[in-house]
């Protein structure tokens, strides 16, 4: 049985502020404050993992421990099988030391026709591994992910990363034109939050909690 989270204090392994503002939002109907790793002005761990359970796993296990605080790690990426699986755990790295997912963006389109492949259309998935560890060194982990497709050029300001080029399948507009709510309901972090918080978040009064659908 997954160890339930009791704590009043969690930090988000992260110094990406659109991850840690959507796990802000996912959590928000909880009575817990939300610590963005950055605000520790810890670096970063290298993140050498194979898997996206890995790297997140290596996240929460290094801000737990320096912190002394239960965290909660989000590795995620966008997976394109002709490209066969990249970006994958190298979504990040794609946009370079700035984090500039334009360049990314580019990289993907780029590679797709360098292989004689329309980037429009191509079939996607992404991918959300969640990883929370507490300071006794516990883990609970949990993976979603959401199908879609890639579309050129970019469309919508709303969200982060590579949604400007996803669409989710059934859905004529990208993660990027979506509202939070809408796109929380359906997105590979929601349904890893459905899993995570399922397992290890009790529900108050006797309700199911509010990610489960």
């Amino acid at each position: 049985m997954a160890r339930k989270f009791t704590e009043k204090k969690l930090v988000i392994a992260s110094h990406n502020e659109g991850k840690v503002r959507e796990i802000r939002e996912l959590l928000s109907s909880y009575d817990i404050e939300v610590i963005s790793g950055a605000e520790f002005n810890l670096p970063e761990p290298e993140e050498t993992g194979k898997t996206f359970l890995e790297n997140a796993a290596i996240k929460s296990d290094f801000f737990a421990k320096e912190t002394n605080l239960p965290s909660l790690a989000d590795d995620s990426g966008l997976v394109v099988p002709a490209l066969g699986g990249a970006p994958g755990i190298f979504s990040a790295r794609w946009a370079g030391e700035k984090r500039d997912f334009s360049v990314a963006i580019e990289k993907v389109k780029e590679e797709l026709t360098n292989k004689g492949t329309l980037p429009r259309g191509q079939a996607a998935h992404f991918i959300c591994a969640l990883s929370l560890t507490w300071p006794d060194g516990h883990r609970e982990q949990f993976e979603g992910r959401v199908e879609g497709s890639l579309t050129f050029p970019p469309r919508g300001e709303k969200g982060f990363g590579y949604d400007p080029i996803f669409e989710p399948e059934g859905y004529g507009m990208t993660f990027a034109e979506m509202e939070g709510d809408d796109k929380h309901s359906i997105s590979h972090r929601a349904d890893a939050f459905n899993q995570l918080v399922s397992a290890c978040f009790p529900a108050r009064n006797n309700e199911k909690s509010p990610f489960i659908r």
